[in-house]
């Protein structure tokens, strides 16, 4: 197996899940179902984009992807829990390798059928030589530039829920060895009620090497005012594995989204993602258009579109949550 590319390098395929499960989605899985068709058709634009490439379990739910996606995916039937794809599936290298790793449902939260085989699933699929290690480890956790950096979280990776053993040292060792990474940066909490115990892909995100783009407080009343703060300032202070200090790229936060139930829900801006001609980035509020504005410099040569991603936040996450890329 070769390096593992960064997001925004070429892309064979995108790899997706549509919302089939009727009891975990109850009156949200049309409305989430909606969502996905909206994000896969910005990302398939219009066949000049990613190849998108949809798993949907049961014969329902598979008739429905058709129905809905039409000529901007293929659709495929295959098991799993549920969609959350970044998590579950595989993570590809350069050349023709895929990285499993064990899960269990963040910690053992949610805790479903199949999603345990999601990654060799795939994997089998793309012809992909799969490497399972064994250690507990969520794609939306890690962020790397390709380039020997990854960033993540002291919360989520050191949480005794995932890997009790795990000291900082012991966790740099493991990663260093599995993914080929040099240099592992620590924030170290994530936003507030985020199941996911901290994952770094609604904190901060590498655009390209050397640059991260993170969050800026909404207001005062942001519920994770001082966590955003204190995120710029540590990535600031940062040198990647190559030595370079980090520039740091601050956009808009959604401020507070609230639930059904008044509580603060972890929407972020930062669960965008990177797709061959598209950049799709998950709006909640008045703070969407300026987020999508700053990303749209970030990405000149990409088109920047932000779509509502409500009905899927309700399952705990968005758009980089429920997708995968294959490299090209």
């Amino acid at each position: 197996m070769t390096g593992i590319p960064p997001e925004w390098a070429p892309h064979k395929a995108i790899w997706t899940a549509w919302p089939s499960a009727a009891d975990l989605w109850g009156a949200t899985l049309d409305p989430a179902r909606a969502e996905v068709a909206a994000m896969v058709h910005a990302l398939a634009d219009g066949g000049k984009g990613d190849r998108m490439r949809v798993l949907a379990h049961g014969r329902e739910a598979e008739a429905s992807a058709k129905l809905a996606l039409g000529k901007s995916a293929e659709v495929l039937a295959g098991a799993f829990g549920d969609i959350w794809f970044r998590d579950t599936g595989p993570i590809f290298t350069g050349g023709g390798g895929a990285h499993g790793f064990r899960f269990n449902g963040w910690g053992g939260k949610y805790q479903l059928p199949h999603d345990e085989e999601v990654g060799a699933r795939i994997a089998l699929i793309t012809g992909a030589a799969y490497k399972r290690h064994d250690f507990i480890l969520e794609g939306g956790a890690i962020e790397m530039d390709g380039e020997g950096t990854l960033l993540t979280t002291r919360q989520c990776l050191l949480n005794p829920n995932r890997n009790p053993h795990w000291t900082e040292a012991g966790a740099e060792h493991d990663l260093k060895r599995a993914l080929g990474v040099e240099k592992i940066l620590w924030l170290d909490e994530g936003l507030a009620n985020d199941h996911t115990d901290g994952h770094i892909d609604n904190l901060a995100r590498f655009v390209a090497p050397g640059r991260v783009v993170c969050q800026a407080p909404f207001d005062r009343g942001d519920p994770n005012h001082d966590v955003l703060e204190e995120v710029a300032l540590s990535l600031q202070a940062m040198r990647d594995a190559n030595g370079r200090k980090l520039e740091v790229i601050r956009i808009p936060s959604p401020g507070l989204v609230e639930d059904e139930d008044g509580d603060a829900v972890p929407a972020s801006h930062m669960n965008f993602v990177i797709g061959n001609n598209v950049v799709v980035v998950p709006v909640y509020s008045g703070a969407g258009d300026d987020a999508v504005k700053a990303l749209a410099d970030v990405f000149p040569k990409r088109k920047v579109v932000g779509l509502p991603s409500h009905a899927i936040l309700t399952g705990g996450g968005s758009f980089h949550c429920i997708t995968q890329q294959e490299p090209g």
